[in-house]
């Protein structure tokens, strides 16, 4: 008798559903009351039992301009034109904060979620998803904020204007959540396995900060340490803060092929993000 078994012999396999390039669209819209609950979770229980709760997405921003200006533009002595350097800081810090949030939420993914991703089945894209809306609530609050001082200032006399591009504004917007979640997609699956980078995940950030362009105007590096200014130019992130600014503080200038180079960045790091997260998805249990 041969006992010997093949995959014939199986009445059902189970095997990952997701392609290496799968979004799975359908299935997440499927899920999307899972994806709501997530949401709800990120914005909600994070700061259920602190004493200021919600405020601490205020006091963040408004401490670390304070600081940036007392530094930056008070003793070191950088200008901002006519742009108040509190107001001129502030822009940077609230785009800036975005893509962070952005990537420290889904760079935990799957460390983070390793209990739930091994007792139930749902879309794995969810959660890094859930991370990235839930942290635009969290950048409409700091932008209300951004708005009010801008308001501030402007009834103070001061000279502000929007520029005419500001109406592209939320595209900026999506494209730094794209590239957050992709570099965080890429990072989480890389924890899994080597659980440095969690360790460095955020001193990167901090330097990846300074090289953004997010306390200084975009040509300073250029001008004072014209040899470093290589650093800035292939840094796609200080291109998205500087049109950030120009646009909203009509101060500086765009670039189009920064841009450019940005938005095609950001679409191989996505891409790149989510062929690692799908392979990493189908065994990482065994690794976490």
């Amino acid at each position: 008798m041969n006992t010997t078994n093949n995959s014939n012999d199986w009445l059902f396999e189970i095997t990952p559903k997701n392609k290496f390039f799968s979004l799975n669209l359908k299935e997440v819209w499927q899920y999307r009351d899972l994806l709501f609950l997530f949401v709800k979770r990120d914005v909600i229980t994070v700061y259920k039992q602190t004493v200021l709760g919600p405020l601490w997405y205020l006091i963040q921003p408004l401490f670390t301009s304070i600081t940036f200006t007392i530094i930056f533009n008070n003793v070191a002595g950088i200008s901002t034109g006519n742009v108040p350097p509190f107001l001129f800081n502030l822009a940077g810090i609230t785009v800036w904060n975005y893509f962070t949030s952005c990537l420290n939420g889904t760079s935990d993914t799957f460390k983070g979620n390793a209990g739930v991703f091994g007792k139930v089945y749902f879309p794995r894209i969810i959660t890094p998803l859930s991370v990235v809306i839930s942290n635009l609530i969290k950048f409409g609050i700091q932008f209300f904020i951004f708005i009010a001082f801008y308001c501030f200032y402007y009834i103070q006399g001061r000279e502000l204007t929007l520029n005419s591009l500001v109406v592209f504004f939320p595209v900026l917007i999506v494209i730094m959540g794209i590239l957050g979640l992709g570099l965080g997609m890429l990072i989480s699956s890389m924890v899994t396995k080597y659980r440095d980078f969690s360790n460095l995940i955020g001193f990167g950030i901090q330097l990846l900060m300074y090289l953004s362009a997010v306390m200084y105007p975009m040509e300073l590096i250029k001008e004072k340490i014209p040899e470093y200014g290589w650093l800035v130019d292939y840094n796609p992130l200080a291109y998205i803060i500087q049109t950030s600014r120009y646009m909203l503080l009509n101060v500086g200038q765009i670039s189009f092929l920064g841009l450019g180079y940005t938005l095609l960045f950001t679409i191989v790091v996505f891409f790149i993000g989510l062929l690692v997260f799908n392979k990493t998805e189908k065994s990482f249990i065994d690794t976490v």
